[in-house]
């Protein structure tokens, strides 16, 4: 595998934070929605639901041969937070 020089355009250093990412798929693409919350939740009054917005602040699109390198890359990374937050004392 070739090695990848990434650059960092600096209007998207800082990132953008999401609350949660919904990942779906078409036949040749893997998609994941990033999304924050928009306002506090709010309870149906005829039911015991509750109806959270959330607006979608990035979407990324994926080939599925990177889906296996991502997962793993995950992996990797939570193992070392896992790591780093058990030995560091509350």
């Amino acid at each position: 595998m070739p090695r990848i020089q990434l650059a960092l355009p600096p209007d998207r250093a800082t990132g953008v934070f999401a609350d949660f990412v919904r990942a779906w798929h078409t036949k040749d693409i893997f998609i994941l929605d990033f999304s924050a919350y928009m306002d506090p939740p709010a309870h149906d009054d005829g039911a015991n639901d509750i109806m959270q917005q959330a607006a979608v602040v990035s979407r990324v699109r994926i080939p599925p041969s990177q889906v296996f390198e991502l997962m793993k890359a995950l992996e990797q990374q939570l193992t070392a937070w896992e790591t780093v937050t058990k030995t560091q004392p509350s």
